[in-house]
């Protein structure tokens, strides 16, 4: 099947087998930001924005895209830019393989609630496995921000 789709700001057609997930077509796009972890929705490695709002790229099928825009931190660098030394800073990136999510996740957060409180970011990136920290330095990286914003 033939998918058409506006990916990080560009027109994209593409054929893709009917049972291909979003998450395999944006690799084939070249979009190797997004991750492949546990496939089972739980870890938020593959988050995308599909129409402004995250999703879970593993389990949703490429041809639901179809027609939508659909973001991948390729696509949203500049944005990442602006918060991701002070998580970067607070020792949050150690091994580096959850960070996109995490990205993804915060920048919806930050479009959604612009000041949220420590709590709503528990909350909204509660969904980011992470094997390295115990979740405490994003949490700091992402307060060291908005504090900066100030």
């Amino acid at each position: 099947m033939e998918i058409k789709l506006n990916l990080n700001g560009r027109a994209v057609t593409a054929s893709a087998a009917p049972d291909t997930m979003l998450i395999d077509f944006l690799r084939e796009q070249g979009c190797l930001s997004v991750k492949r972890g546990y496939e089972t929705s739980n870890c938020g490695l593959c988050t995308v924005m599909m129409d402004g709002k995250p999703i879970l790229s593993c389990s949703t099928l490429a041809a639901r895209a179809d027609g939508h825009e659909v973001y991948t931190l390729e696509g949203l660098q500049a944005e990442a830019e602006e918060f991701a030394s002070f998580v970067a800073n607070q020792g949050a990136d150690q091994c580096g393989f959850c960070n996109p999510g995490f990205v993804m996740n915060t920048i919806a957060l930050l479009r959604e609630n612009p000041d949220p409180t420590d709590d709503e970011i528990r909350a909204f990136l509660s969904g980011n496995l992470c094997r390295c920290s115990g979740y405490e330095s994003q949490l700091r990286g992402i307060r060291a921000y908005l504090d900066s914003r100030k």
